[in-house]
């Protein structure tokens, strides 16, 4: 079997996102979470993922 697939289904919900692929079903479901820290001249990305 294929590591890839040219048929992949992507939702990008508010909470999780999955991706589907075609005859092999959902491939990843994460949460889609950001943690930023902001500073005065600076955003920083703190976290992604699982909280």
């Amino acid at each position: 079997m294929a590591l890839f697939t040219p048929y992949i289904a992507i939702d990008l919900g508010t909470v999780n996102v999955l991706v589907h692929a075609q005859g092999r079903g959902v491939v990843l479901h994460e949460p889609s979470v950001v943690a930023i820290q902001e500073d005065e001249n600076k955003t920083t990305i703190v976290e992604v993922g699982r909280a």
